[in-house]
């Protein structure tokens, strides 16, 4: 029972965390740190990576209407402007796979730490607040999902391969970069969620490759509550984050990564 609570909380973090720019792999990394799992450590490895799926399937059903690219006999069975969408997702899911791909066992074990953690959180959200103080000086290019170029889409692309280095945050450097490239935060936090899509479907299938699917009855059911819970939880962080920033910018968010990086760096050097 006791473990079950931990996945519900784990999923908890997931759910908030996945979609608003402060970390979701930092944070589970944290939350472990107090609350372990009494599982094996390569069903761990999958479950921090598995348990986002249940977070990109909130915005599958959040988004459907605009995802969904066929219509009716009368309208030509397909929407254009949807498949054009598409292709620039996978478009700029191109840059984070091809580096991705070859090198995630190097990458986690070089960058799956505490100190890499603290380091990314602090740095960007300092990005994050100056970002935001050159933004005010702008209008966005960028105002709807139809103007986004494909050149926009490799360069969102390229800005997600910085989210390969845990603490990074895969929302927050999308979101970031498109914001520098002249989209509309509204359009950079869409296009980031629908980015999510392929990019956490493919690293999920990765990591159940590598675990082999042999899961016992116990573990399938850890992961399949984490992932209900990340769902449910991802739909309202989401929503909040979509009506925050109609009226808000980053700015809190940076903050909050540079206080919590500096309490990490505190704990694991001067408290443990």
């Amino acid at each position: 029972m006791l473990e079950f609570l931990k996945v519900i909380f784990l999923g908890i973090v997931e759910g908030i965390t996945e979609w608003l720019p402060i970390s979701s792999t930092g944070h589970m990394i944290l939350v472990e740190e107090f609350m372990e799992l009494q599982v094996s450590p390569e069903f761990m490895e999958m479950f921090r990576v598995v348990i986002q799926l249940g977070a990109i399937l909130a915005v599958v059903l959040l988004y459907f209407p605009k995802l969904w690219p066929f219509c009716s006999p009368k309208n030509g069975w397909i929407r254009k402007d949807t498949w054009s969408l598409w292709f620039k997702v996978l478009v700029a899911v191109l840059p984070a796979a091809v580096i991705g791909i070859p090198f995630d066992d190097t990458l986690d074990a070089m960058f799956y730490n505490y100190q890499t953690v603290a380091v990314t959180l602090i740095v960007y959200g300092i990005l994050f607040i100056v970002v935001e103080n050159y933004n005010k000086k702008r209008n966005p290019r960028v105002t709807s999902l139809s103007e986004i170029t494909y050149s926009l889409a490799i360069g969102i692309g390229i800005f997600q391969v910085l989210s390969l280095i845990p603490g990074t945050s895969r929302s927050g450097s999308t979101i970031l970069g498109a914001i520098l490239l002249g989209a509309s935060r509204g359009i950079a936090a869409e296009f980031s969620f629908f980015l999510g899509i392929p990019v956490m479907f493919g690293a999920s299938l990765l990591k159940l490759v590598k675990f082999g699917f042999a899961f016992s009855s116990a573990e399938l059911l850890l992961l399949l509550v984490g992932m209900v819970t990340a769902f449910f939880v991802s739909i309202l962080a989401i929503k909040f984050l979509m009506g925050y920033i109609k009226k808000n910018d980053f700015k809190p968010f940076g903050y909050y990564r540079i206080i919590l990086g500096v309490l990490v760096l505190f704990y694991f050097i001067v408290m443990k």
